[in-house]
């Protein structure tokens, strides 16, 4: 999008309060499609959300924000290059907290962030980083020359950061909540001058009225080229939003290290005014709502519904939920709104193993929600979970079995990850070794001792992947394939697996 045109498709939640820059302000993100082979081929790019409602709450303070986007940036080098452009004094690497693949921590997007770091740091900025990576493992972050990393949510404590950095560039941080700062004293100091201890401001209260929040800026980002990206690949335009923070459900493998497990909800009038401006300056063919749960009540679909149906912006769009919440009220109210796509989180076919993980919730209720959904013309499809502890031959197979019997329009597969913070990883830590995050989203390793290796799960996720095209498709089921496959099960045992 040229300059002008951003100026032209500003709207008014977005809109600074001030003609002139205070400070030179960059922010960005380290989310680079093109260093996640899997994710490239898929091609499913979203803008990050998080980071431009950030920008827009800046600009409210009245600051003008120049934002380099790494989603569809050819690397780093792009951002050097912006960093020379714009000369800021004070950049913000912002992870987009809603987009679930930065919550896996990969190794290459946390060597991208550093080497933002790095570059931002050689050139006299200050920096100041947040996500979930850097929440987890500040020291990290703050070794590689971040000024401040700032813990949870990251509106509030990033605008108090750039209102005392503008009074006083070199100021001191530690008057400012929800941050972790280098360590103080030289003593706490690494022989190469690096950090080697951190200290943490005072906590931050989170944010309780979302709907007091601003519209993410969205013409900080070039709309077109997501739009050239998405038409060529899916024949349509989708874009994020989100409705809601944190979730209430207890799963013991699930990190919710921004977010964390209290839930608040925006409005329903709030999330349909955002939509139709979203359809006046984004015009996206569909949505994708990239909350955890959405829609945490019936009421509260049935209201939304209510609130585009009075705008007249019903839109296609998809979801993830819970099978516990698709009850035929919500799930009507949710076709009324425009849902077309509604992804569950099952895991798996093994009641023995949804209740090893704390997942509350039971295989019948898996089938029900499935055909509930069917019926009402929405697609139903699961996310799954392989490899996790206790998990042997015969609950594979139910699993296999629940997928052949209910027919999931689509699913993901994926192995237990044990991200820090959870009881899933207290159980395993001493497992794990120096390997502690994937390098990529399609790496697909076991980093614990599970019951079969890591290249077993990968033939299993792709046997899994085939039984689904071949049911969509009007195949017969793999027989071959899964005699094939437990005939050579044998090599893949982990011998040194621990199960409770």
């Amino acid at each position: 999008m040229r300059s002008s045109d951003r100026v032209a498709r500003r709207h008014p939640p977005t809109m600074s309060s001030s003609s002139s820059p205070r400070a030179p302000l960059l922010l960005a993100h380290s989310y680079y499609l093109v260093y996640d082979e899997k994710q490239t081929r898929k091609m499913k790019p979203y803008a990050p959300l998080g980071t431009l409602v950030t920008a827009a709450l800046v600009r409210e303070r009245g600051y003008e924000v120049e934002l380099f986007d790494s989603m569809l940036a050819p690397g780093v080098e792009a951002f050097e290059r912006m960093l020379d452009d714009v000369r800021p004094d004070l950049v913000g690497i912002l992870e987009d907290n809603f987009n679930f693949l930065t919550k896996m921590c990969t190794l290459r997007m946390r060597r991208a962030a550093l080497e933002m770091i790095e570059a931002a740091k050689q050139r006299g900025c200050r920096v100041v980083v947040n996500g979930s990576d850097a929440t987890d493992r500040p020291l990290v972050y703050l070794a590689a020359g971040a000024d401040a990393v700032i813990l949870g949510e990251v509106e509030e404590t990033f605008c108090d950061v750039v209102d005392v950095l503008t009074a006083d560039p070199g100021a001191d941080l530690g008057t400012v909540p929800g941050l972790a700062l280098p360590g103080p004293g030289s003593s706490d100091t690494g022989a190469n001058g690096s950090p080697d201890s951190v200290r943490r401001t005072a906590l931050r209260t989170r944010i309780s009225d979302l709907d007091a929040l601003p519209f993410p800026a969205w013409d900080l980002v070039d709309v077109e080229q997501y739009r050239a990206a998405w038409t060529r690949t899916h024949g349509r335009l989708s874009w994020n939003m989100a409705t809601s923070r944190g979730c209430p459900y207890g799963c013991n493998w699930c990190a919710k290290p921004v977010f964390g497990r209290q839930y608040a909800q925006r409005s329903p009038a709030n999330v349909a005014e955002e939509l139709r401006l979203l359809r006046e300056h984004v015009r996206p063919d569909h949505v994708w709502f990239a909350d955890d749960i959405f829609g945490l009540t019936a009421g509260w679909i049935e209201d939304f519904a209510d609130e585009v149906t009075k705008r007249g912006t019903r839109t296609p769009f998809s979801i993830q939920s819970r099978v516990n919440l698709m009850k035929p009220r919500s799930v009507a109210a949710l076709d009324e709104s425009g849902a077309e796509e509604v992804w569950l989180g099952v895991e798996s076919g093994s009641q023995q193993v949804l209740d090893a993980m704390d997942k509350g919730t039971q295989i019948e209720q898996i089938r029900e929600a499935t055909r509930t959904l069917k019926a009402q013309g929405i697609r139903a499809c699961w996310f799954i979970q392989l490899g996790y502890l206790g998990e042997h031959k015969e609950d594979i197979l139910r699993t296999r079995d629940l997928i052949l019997e209910e027919r999931p329009d689509e699913i993901g597969v994926s192995v237990s990850y044990p991200l820090p913070g959870t009881p899933f990883y207290e159980a395993v830590r001493s497992q794990v070794g120096t390997k502690r995050n994937w390098e990529h989203t399609d790496d697909l390793d076991m980093l614990f001792h599970g019951t079969y290796t890591a290249d077993f799960y990968r033939m299993l996720r792709d046997i899994l992947h085939e039984e689904v095209d071949a049911y969509n498709g009007g195949g017969a089921t793999l027989s071959a394939e899964w005699d094939e496959l437990w005939a050579r099960e044998a090599e893949f045992r982990n011998l040194v697996a621990v199960h409770d």
